[in-house]
């Protein structure tokens, strides 16, 4: 019989109109119990399914009420923290004499510990004693630090009043961040536009408790995710610019022609994922990684650039992708041409050592690369100017 995971690969569309109840009837025998078959099968789901999934399955567990519901909601939790970029340690569904019964230890790359606990909703006070003393244990145990872990907990409601007076009130206030399933989620959907994983790795530090009476980092903060949202959409301009001058264009572009955007990462990724056969799950805007991270991809698109009867592509390579791409095992960079018909995957081993041989632009707050792709006669060719003027390497052969 075949998983909840090979159902959905096979058949993606049969989940749009399944509840969360009625997905998990069919892994297992439908219950979600401590290390059974359905709590595999379901984990294992999480890690595939893209985040609006994710989205879809939690206000599934917060509307429909199920008997699983809030057992169900702890991995969906869990499965967020793993994409903003945590290390995941699952907590039990139900606590057991001498286990301690976090939902989940949450690591971050800089040694911090979340400890968690989930909830559907505040109807009902938190013992937030017992929550503590499970942090408590965890640091008898070596399992976090002391200086280094706090508690995060995670409602399923944005009405939160109650248990944040419950929170202020007490003495472990210093120690607990608090916020709504619906602001995590929208974490996670903001990561996903992010360009730069170490922005996100700044916004992370909110769920940390911290004192804010001067609002200096937060600031900084809004500064450095403004900075990464408007990177994309700056370097389109520059290489708009660029290309008017190299043809030597007196008048600039209409402003209709500029604003022309395009947008086909996913086709592009439902080519890739069949060709390579791998299941990618969005890591930033366009930066996908497998389930362990060991393989991945930058895949960037471009809109038509016509030079006389030719057309050429022209793409943007940022040191931040050429160090993502270098820490995974497998690795490649995709360029969509102007629609997901002309694709090329090429090996990141074999692009690496072309990437001297780029153009540059570099200014005060960023450097990259220009990529340039030339279709001459159903030749598909990747120009290297800095060897000499009119170098190119034909990729025909990459194309899918």
């Amino acid at each position: 019989m075949n998983s909840i995971t090979e159902i959905w690969a096979k058949s993606k569309g049969t989940f749009d109109s399944k509840s969360l109840s009625q997905i998990l009837a069919f892994a297992g025998d439908g219950k979600l119990k401590d290390n059974n078959i359905t709590s595999k099968e379901f984990r294992d789901l999480l890690d595939h399914v893209p985040s609006s999934l994710l989205k879809q399955f939690a206000d599934n567990c917060l509307t429909d009420g199920f008997s699983d519901s809030g057992l169900a909601l702890q991995d969906i939790i869990n499965q967020i923290g793993i994409r903003l970029g945590f290390n995941i340690e699952h907590g039990l569904y139900r606590g057991r004499q001498n286990d301690i019964g976090f939902d989940g230890i949450w690591s971050s790359t800089e040694g911090h510990s979340l400890v968690l606990e989930v909830k559907t909703t505040d109807a009902y006070r938190i013992n937030l004693d017992t929550i503590a003393e499970y942090r408590r244990k965890l640091i008898e145990q070596n399992r976090i630090s002391k200086t280094q872990s706090s508690i995060l907990i995670v409602v399923g409601r944005q009405d939160t009043g109650d248990l944040e007076a419950q929170i202020r009130g007490s003495q472990h206030a210093w120690d607990i961040r608090l916020l709504s399933t619906d602001s995590l989620l929208k974490l996670l959907s903001l990561k996903e536009t992010l360009n730069d994983t170490k922005t996100i790795q700044q916004i992370n530090e909110l769920l940390k408790p911290r004192e804010y009476t001067r609002i200096d980092k937060l600031i900084e903060l809004i500064f450095l995710t403004s900075k990464d949202l408007q990177l994309a959409e700056r370097t389109d301009e520059d290489i708009d610019e660029i290309e008017e001058l190299l043809v030597e264009k007196k008048k600039r572009k209409s402003s209709d022609d500029r604003t022309i955007q395009v947008n086909f990462h996913e086709e592009c990724l439902i080519r890739i994922t069949a060709k390579l056969n791998i299941n990618f799950i969005k890591q930033t805007r366009i930066s996908y990684t497998n389930k362990d991270k060991t393989t991945g991809l930058i895949c960037a698109i471009s809109k038509h650039h016509k030079q006389g009867q030719y057309e050429k592509f022209w793409f943007a390579f940022h040191p931040y992708q050429n160090d993502f791409l270098r820490t995974l095992e497998n690795a490649w960079v995709a360029f969509g041409c102007g629609s997901p018909d002309k694709l090329f995957l090429i090996p990141y081993k074999e692009f690496e050592p072309l990437v001297q041989n780029f153009w540059t632009t570099e200014n005060e707050d960023r450097m990259y690369w220009h990529v340039v792709i030339h279709n001459r006669e159903n030749k598909y060719l990747l120009a290297q100017p800095q060897i000499e003027k009119g170098s190119m390497v034909d990729i025909t052969k990459y194309k899918l």
